[in-house]
């Protein structure tokens, strides 16, 4: 029974561990067409029609999402964590209206600061093919990380922990 058990234990983790490396794979492989160069974009209007200035001396993330995007949904507590301590802007895709968006935040009560991007304008200056996909970009506005598809809240906190280690 014992044997069993092991054996089992070690092919979970084998899974575990081909998933990990093939998701990782796929998402290097989505993130090498976005747009790489510095953050060249100071100021957001938000869903509630207020302007966001992005701080100058502070290490920013980009997310983008769509309501629509289960991948997103299960994401999204991760970035509402991450909004807690660090600028975070989100920026919704292709998710019909505001009114669509300000129903889904409610419903998911999640309260960080987003962007309607129904029209695309964002998701192609930044040449955003997948959702969800999350850029990370240091106090000086050169982009640091790109991830496209799912990311943990300590792979998150990880990397940002990195960039302020580098400051």
């Amino acid at each position: 029974m014992k044997n069993k058990i092991k054996k089992y234990i070690k092919e979970i983790l084998f899974f575990i561990i081909t998933l990990t490396v093939i998701l990782n794979i796929i998402s290097y492989y989505k993130s090498l067409n976005l747009n790489k160069n510095n953050l060249q974009i100071f100021s957001f209007k938000l869903l509630n029609e207020k302007k966001y200035n992005i701080p100058k001396d502070k290490p920013v993330i980009i997310h983008f999402w769509a309501t629509w995007c289960p991948t997103c949904k299960l994401e999204a507590s991760n970035i509402e964590k991450l909004s807690k301590d660090y600028e975070v802007i989100t920026i919704a895709v292709q998710s019909k209206n505001k009114e669509n968006i300000k129903k889904y935040l409610e419903n998911n009560k999640l309260s960080f600061k987003v962007v309607d991007d129904t029209k695309g304008y964002y998701s192609k200056k930044f040449n955003i093919k997948a959702f969800p996909t999350t850029l990370i970009y240091d106090n000086q506005k050169n982009l640091k990380f790109s991830e496209v598809g799912y990311t943990s809240t300590l792979g998150l906190y990880a990397r940002m922990w990195w960039i302020q280690a580098q400051l």
